[in-house]
């Protein structure tokens, strides 16, 4: 199970890492020579997205990755037998990372099946609200797959609760409103924040949107238990190459 992993990993680690990549961008060759990298690094865990056309929860940087890689042919199915190849030879977690209308489109019982095959241990869908979810749930139990699911600050303490009811693995904490990719204030109110989903669950807390250096990820320990690191990867790579991410990795810690 992911959470018994992340609990065994959490003895060693004061704060875990997850990254964040997008599947087939710029190509699966160079998207393999960045996972190398950032397993290398010491990453404990990583959200592997599959591109879609309108991924309304993401910045414009990761927005232009999904759709550079869908211009490039990228498919669905080229994604997840990728994922089974890195999920086989890297020995850290690999979650799918997407939009409830690539399940949809593939039929969720076969999208799910296909996800524990390929050893993948279980997916974020920031677009589909619990309340709409009783297949893709029911599924997922089925398959002994971790549904993450997500809160913001904006989430009142009661829905909190029933979010965290329905979740596994871990809770992913948006640390502002907005998308992914742009600045966040690394204040009082976030541990405030922090604080309140804290109080919703005993599920490991995880905090996207925002975090880009050891600074933040320094402001997160005692408050969370994973810090997220998507975009700022993305920016590196782009302007320094593959090169630069084991490095950067290793000096998040």
């Amino acid at each position: 199970m992911l959470e018994s992993y992340l609990r065994e990993r959490l003895k060693e680690q004061d704060i875990l890492i997850m990254s964040h990549i997008v599947l087939g961008y710029p190509s699966f060759e160079k998207c393999f020579e960045i996972i190398e990298a950032m397993v290398k690094g010491g990453v404990d865990l990583m959200e592997l997205q599959i591109p879609f056309s309108e991924p309304i929860a993401d910045g414009p940087v990761i927005l232009r990755a999904n759709q550079t890689a869908l211009k490039n042919g990228v498919t669905v199915q080229a994604c997840l037998d990728f994922a089974q190849e890195v999920a086989h030879i890297f020995g850290i977690p690999f979650l799918i990372m997407t939009y409830y209308n690539i399940l949809l489109k593939y039929g969720i019982k076969r999208f799910i099946a296909e996800m524990s095959k390929k050893n993948l241990r279980g997916a974020i869908i920031p677009d589909l609200p619990p309340e709409e979810g009783e297949e893709y749930l029911s599924d997922m139990q089925d398959q002994d797959l971790s549904p993450i699911f997500i809160l913001s600050p904006t989430t009142s303490d009661a829905r909190m609760a029933y979010i965290a009811s329905l979740a596994r693995g871990f809770i992913y904490c948006v640390a502002r409103k907005g998308v992914t990719g742009a600045d966040t204030d690394f204040s009082r109110a976030l541990t405030e924040y922090l604080a309140r989903c804290r109080r919703a669950t005993s599920l490991p807390l995880a905090v996207g949107f925002g975090v880009k250096e050891k600074a933040d990820i320094d402001f997160l320990k005692g408050k969370a238990d994973i810090a997220i690191i998507g975009t700022q990867m993305i920016r590196m790579v782009e302007n320094e190459g593959v090169g630069v991410v084991e490095g950067f990795v290793r000096g998040l810690r």
